[in-house]
Parts: C-alpha cells; sequence; structure tokens
C-alpha cells in the first residue's frame, strides 16, 4: 500500500511522531511482525484515522508474512474503518480494497479479485486527479494477475498493456504491471517476448528505492526463471529459480504466495 507516499509531502510529514509512524517504519523496513504486532497495538482501542491506518499497515505485514488468511481478515476490518473515516468512494478507501483483493487471490480466490479489482479500476477511471490515475493501474495490476491465475493470459497482457499505456512513470506500479505481462507472455509460451519484458522489469526494480524494492523480492527471478525454462535453459533457469526462493524465504517466509511459488518451480525444475 502506498497510503503515505501518495499523500502530499506536507501530509507526510505529519505522520512524523503519530502512532502509527513507528509500525509504518518498520513495515518499510522489512521488518513485518513487529510492524503488524505494532500495528495492531495502535488500532487497539481507538476509532480515529489512525486505528484505520493501522489495520491496514497491519493487513499488509500479515500478508508480507504468508499469513493471507489472516491478512484478508484484518482488511474486512480495515474495510469497515476506511468506509466509516474516509468515506465509501474516497481513493484510499478504493486502494484498500484493491489491496484486499489482491490478497484473495493469494488464497486461490481468483475469480473473486477478478471481479473487485475490475470494479474498483472503473471507478477509478471515472474519478479524477493522480491519486485515481495510480488507483486505475495497481486495480489492473491485480486483474491481470487474477486473470493470469485463471490461464486466461491474453486478456492479462490485454489489460497490462493497456494499463502500462495509461501509466507513463517509471515507478513500483510500472514495475508490477511489466512483472503482469511478462507472466502473461510466459503463459502463452511466448518466452523470448517475456524474458525482454522481465530485463525491463528489473531495471524499474532496481532503480526504486530500497523501501519500495522489498514486496517484490524474488519476483523478477521468478518471471526469468519460468522464461528460461520455456527457452529450453533449465541450469539457468534453476539458478534464478533458486536465488527467489531463498529470497523469498529469507524476506518473507516459507508460506507467502511467492515463496510457495518459487518452491513449486523449483520441484518441477528438478522433476523435469
Amino acid at each position: 500500500m502506498r497510503w503515505f507516499r501518495a499523500r502530499r509531502r506536507s501530509d507526510d510529514e505529519k505522520m512524523t511522531g503519530t502512532p502509527v509512524a513507528e509500525a509504518k517504519a518498520l513495515y518499510e523496513a522489512g521488518r513485518y511482525a513487529e510492524a503488524e504486532a505494532g500495528a495492531r497495538a495502535v488500532a487497539r482501542g481507538r476509532d480515529d484515522e489512525y486505528a484505520a491506518v493501522a489495520l491496514n499497515i497491519a493487513a499488509l505485514a500479515a500478508g508480507a508474512q504468508g499469513n493471507h488468511a489472516d491478512a484478508l481478515a484484518t482488511y474486512d476490518e480495515a474495510l469497515t474503518a476506511f468506509q466509516r473515516t474516509f468515506g465509501a468512494d474516497h481513493w484510499l478507501t478504493l486502494k484498500l480494497r484493491s489491496d484486499r483483493a489482491q490478497q484473495m487471490t493469494s488464497l486461490g480466490r481468483h475469480a473473486e479479485c477478478e471481479a473487485e479489482c475490475a470494479a474498483v479500476a472503473e471507478a477509478a477511471d471515472r474519478g479524477t486527479g493522480p491519486e485515481m490515475s495510480r488507483l486505475a493501474a495497481a486495480a489492473r495490476n491485480g486483474l491481470a494477475f487474477a486473470l493470469n491465475a485463471q490461464g486466461r493470459h491474453q486478456e492479462a497482457e490485454a489489460v497490462a498493456r493497456e494499463a502500462l499505456a495509461a501509466h507513463r512513470e517509471r515507478d513500483r506500479q510500472a514495475l508490477v504491471l511489466r512483472l503482469g505481462l511478462a507472466r502473461s507472455l510466459n503463459g502463452q509460451a511466448r518466452h523470448d517476448d517475456a524474458l525482454a519484458e522481465a530485463r525491463t522489469a528489473d531495471t524499474l526494480y532496481r532503480a526504486l528505492p530500497a523501501h519500495q524494492r522489498l514486496p517484490d523480492t524474488g519476483a523478477v527471478e521468478l518471471v526469468v526463471a519460468n522464461a528460461l525454462l520455456g527457452m529450453g535453459r533449465a541450469d539457468d533457469a534453476r539458478r534464478r529459480a533458486a536465488a527467489a526462493h531463498a529470497a523469498c524465504l529469507s524476506s518473507f517466509g516459507p508460506d507467502h504466495r511467492r515463496t510457495v511459488e518459487a518452491r513449486a518451480l523449483l520441484e518441477r525444475i528438478d522433476g523435469g
């Protein structure tokens, strides 16, 4: 979630010294268990903006540890708080819905994720301003991921390309859209094209500030490994898959969806 970074800088500076500041810093440092505990402590007994934001941080941190069911339950709680605090149509509430939907696909609820991300993207398209533009890109990233997960790779490619055409910034949103596009190309056995997109994504990834790279740890390597395997370069694919698995295991733990995906790819390579 980019709640803090998406607000005006003056507003962001006002978060310093607030009840959520420490949990935010812990999350951005990749100290997810501490961030979750701190955020839940802030939310306990409160009924204000800080409680809403704390629940969001707790949901993000739970998901980053691979506790996807707990994360979704916390998103459900956070959504009620966001609707009450900001309103149902506020871009922050819509962004929370997008983040919540993408947790669904980590639990295999791909059709639900697809429907919710499509609804959020449509709502964002009706809005104006840079926040709504970024929200539309984020929701379409979730939509592309859900479509890929259902084997609908051509549809996912179209969604990712449309979103990239509308989103010109070279930021984390562009990174995840490129990765979604590469996944769709791998799914269509267009592995050379997928590898080219993954290399573009890697350039974007390396240009990001360190704290913005953390949520996508291992993602580029995993897409590259799948492309290399599809090209018949099994040894190279295994090295990249092993690197992805080690990085994800260290950052997120064994139950995170990306760690599980990397482990499954390694098993597929070794068993092939």
